[in-house]
């Protein structure tokens, strides 16, 4: 069980003796943000269904109503929402009155910039103190190229972010130097308003929501292959000046949330839970396919009815069950492929028979919190043997855990991780700042609480 939020909120949780059910999952969060951005720039009404309705949603919510387009909330549920989005499409979004709010959420101020760009305005960009401490240098920089004007504190380092946008960009060929879709994404939504092609190349491919999503809107997204990409393992092409049409979707279900579960099944004794509809594209479903490969019993059903091509998501029910887990190694592809899904993954290493190895986790420095940190010190204090070197993790498994107090550093991510660590600890597991999982998951302790009873 667990202990209602306290007025430190934080939330004590005892092991399961079983796990059972399926857990209602969030619509995507990566795919929320986008579609509705995405609705902004597109002239007339767009229906995003099944959107996630935590807290990082509800920013890029109210950014794209702050820039003119009525942003209806239709349907809830506590967990997701639909929203009504209707637009006066680019040339009718006008410049905001005050500060765009961002909140906590990384991707609503990348993927901004680079929509904000392309328009003849004066914003900024600001969040909360978590917020202002992420890197903003890596969207500066070539969006600066591309003719807009950014400004940021420390010497162009950290928010808030001043971006001041023209109709028309110049179109660049860049390549990243870090892998990160948010930024591959706010240079692609930038060079809708260049003149001429825009390329972007990654040495690690990254997640294509923003590529699939654009294509679906008839805007042509071309993927070149490494051997013709003229550096990089893959480049991405658009033409500017071309017109988003509206669009009607259903988010499908987040498999970073997902993966919180299919970790949870796997460790735990006892367990056999079903995920409905997740998306499993490929550039999304590293966590899966890394946690099979230790070993997870996880049975995959292709859904009949998923959209096929580039242009839709494929999507699957999962089902997961207790499991006999043994290490691996993840290199820094790896890494980059399953960024968001890091800490649970190290979790399962806990259990995992052996060593298991991280190397080139350094954009975990740069999430809601030092995630690196944060996971070593919440899981040695359960009891786990976690050693760091650099970027480098390593976990050496199995070790059973007690329940020990863990500091979530108000990362939504680590408040989950050490959550479902305490299904399976001896004792009380008590995690500080527990609400902080309603930046992506609003209802996760609910579902906790329904799959243990």
């Amino acid at each position: 069980m667990t202990t209602p939020l306290t007025g430190e909120q934080s939330r004590s949780i005892l092991p399961a003796a079983r796990l059972r059910g399926e857990p209602r999952l969030p619509g995507d969060k990566s795919i929320s943000h986008r579609a509705l951005l995405l609705a902004a720039l597109a002239e007339g009404r767009s229906l995003v269904g099944g959107a996630g309705d935590g807290r990082d949603v509800r920013a890029t919510a109210g950014i794209v109503a702050a820039l003119g387009a009525s942003v209806e909330r239709v349907r809830e549920d506590g967990l997701n929402v639909d929203y009504r989005v209707t637009s006066p499409g680019v040339d009718g979004l006008r410049e905001p009155e005050g500060v765009l709010d961002c909140r906590n959420s990384g991707t609503s101020l990348r993927l901004c910039s680079g929509v904000l760009a392309g328009l003849p305005f004066f914003c900024v960009l600001d969040g909360d103190a978590s917020l202002r401490s992420r890197p903003v240098a890596r969207i500066i920089e070539p969006l600066r190229s591309m003719g807009a004007a950014l400004y940021a504190r420390r010497s162009d380092s950290l928010p808030p972010l001043v971006v001041i946008g023209r109709s028309r960009l110049r179109a660049i060929d860049y390549t990243t130097r870090v892998p990160s879709a948010q930024v591959k994404s706010a240079i692609l939504l930038a060079g809708l308003h260049a003149e001429g092609q825009t390329t972007v190349r990654e040495a690690v491919a990254t997640r294509d929501h923003t590529e699939r999503m654009l294509r679906s809107r008839g805007i042509e997204v071309r993927r070149e292959p490494a051997e013709s990409s003229g550096g990089g393992s893959v480049a991405w092409t658009l033409e500017g000046g071309a017109r988003l049409r509206p669009l009607d979707e259903r988010v499908p279900v987040d498999p970073s949330a997902a993966a919180f579960w299919l970790v949870a099944g796997a460790i735990h004794p006892d367990a056999e839970l079903t995920l409905r509809g997740v998306g499993v594209n490929p550039t999304r479903r590293a966590a899966i396919d890394l946690l099979v490969r230790m070993g997870a019993r996880i049975q995959e059903t292709p859904l009949g009815d998923a959209p096929a091509g580039d242009v839709g998501e494929p999507l699957a029910d999962l089902t997961v069950r207790s499991s006999d887990l043994a290490s691996i190694d993840l290199g820094p592809e790896e890494v980059a492929a399953a960024i968001d899904e890091i800490p649970i993954l190290c979790l399962a290493a806990t259990q995992a028979r052996g060593k298991t190895t991280i190397r080139g986790a350094g954009e975990l420095r740069n999430k809601e919190s030092d995630r690196i940190a944060g996971i070593a010190a919440g899981l040695t204090a359960l009891g786990a043997r976690v050693a760091v070197d650099g970027d480098d993790i390593a976990i050496t498994g199995p070790t059973p855990l007690v329940g020990a107090a863990t500091e979530t550093f108000d990362d939504h991510r680590l408040a989950m991780t050490f959550a479902v660590a305490g299904l399976i600890a001896r004792g009380t597991t008590t995690i500080d700042r527990a609400e902080s999982a309603a930046v992506s998951y609003p209802s996760f302790f609910l579902e906790l609480e329904r799959l243990r009873a």
